[in-house]
């Protein structure tokens, strides 16, 4: 089934196609992948991912490409709960700064919220909120966009919760366990899976994705705990917030620069005289922030283009002028190589799903 095309968060561009997320959970992905004899890496240099740039700390995906992965992953695998795995082979480590951070927090609450402020540098594919209830400290992992294909939408919340159990039974104790787990999606035909991973009452078609912790246990001690060291890691974690908020500043401007252009595509010697830089210096900050204008160009149009055949009086050659596209033909390769399908079947697709929602 092909993605299905996300709303955009403001006219014209959209955040899920800047490649601003930290790999982890693809890096993890791979590796219980292959434990069912699935190589995923031809997926990943699809996608524009070989193992070289897999292994580079500097990496950042997006949105788009993540979801791509992780919805192949799932059919690849025959696992409808792959996430469940992926979520319970992480460690602290593979968090760099941030999990050491948490490590040396004073207490798992605190922990917690160190990773909730800093989730931009985690990798994290939710949206994470954490606060005092009166049931007991909560966890909420909310998804980045209602429209995402549901079968990523499962995996991305078991995925959440299942990396935060493993990961406070490596820092704080085995035995820990939530008061409770509650997902948003409607149940399995076989819930053991999650009642042995988290060892508490688990439910489902709840209203969101909540998880909450024993009072006690928020309150517990981290067993690393240096407030010495900790201080000097949150320091260093700001440093790295600020550089990541200037690379997803300058992939939003460039985004909207370019969607306000379109059909035309300002130059790239353009965008670099509007940004008083060289062009040298454009492309290195846009390496930094793992992508190329022209791949930046290639997501505004993608979003253009799933924005516009929502507008069924629109012929496909309004739609590839529009957009920027030579003919048709250019067209139907483009949402071909996004989609898989052809642009009179996605358009059918999106319109009967809106349908359904009635928007």
């Amino acid at each position: 089934m092909p993605h299905s095309p996300t709303q955009a968060h403001s006219p014209g561009t959209s955040r899920s196609t800047s490649a601003t997320i930290s790999p982890n959970i693809l890096r993890y992905l791979a590796v219980v992948a292959a434990e069912y004899d699935v190589d995923l890496q031809p997926l990943l240099t699809e996608v524009g991912l070989d193992e070289a740039v897999m292994r580079s700390a500097a990496l950042r995906v997006s949105y788009r490409q993540g979801s791509a992965v992780i919805r192949r992953a799932v059919e690849l695998t025959g696992d409808a709960h792959l996430g469940l795995r992926v979520g319970a082979a992480q460690h602290l480590t593979a968090w760099g700064l941030l999990g050491f951070a948490q490590m040396a927090a004073d207490t798992l609450r605190e922990a917690i919220e160190t990773g909730v402020r800093f989730q931009n540098l985690s990798g994290a594919m939710v949206v994470w909120s954490a606060e005092q209830e009166a049931a007991g400290y909560v966890l909420r992992a909310a998804l980045p966009d209602p429209a995402l294909d549901p079968a990523v939408a499962v995996f991305l919340a078991e995925e959440a919760f299942a990396s935060v159990v493993a990961l406070t039974r490596l820092s704080s104790g085995g035995e820990f366990a939530p008061q409770g787990v509650e997902f948003a999606f409607h149940a399995p035909r076989d819930t053991r899976p999650f009642t042995e991973l988290f060892r508490c009452p688990v439910r489902f078609a709840a209203v969101e994705n909540r998880m909450v912790f024993p009072t006690a246990w928020a309150r517990r001690p981290m067993p690393g705990h240096d407030p010495v060291t900790y201080a000097a890691v949150m320091e260093l974690l700001e440093e790295q917030i600020t550089s990541r908020r200037d690379q997803q500043e300058l992939l939003e401007v460039l985004e909207i620069s370019i969607a306000q252009g379109l059909p035309e595509v300002p130059p790239f010697v353009e965008q670099a005289r509007r940004h008083a830089s060289s062009e040298r210096t454009l492309r290195r900050r846009l390496a930094e922030s793992g992508t190329t204008y022209e791949a930046v160009v290639d997501g505004v149009r993608r979003e253009r283009v799933e924005q516009l055949l929502r507008r069924p009086n629109l012929s496909l050659r309004d739609i590839a002028r529009q957009a920027g596209f030579s003919d048709v033909r250019a067209l139907r390769r483009a949402v071909h190589r996004w989609h898989g399908v052809a642009p009179g079947r996605l358009r059918g697709e999106v319109l009967e799903q809106e349908g359904r929602t009635g928007n």
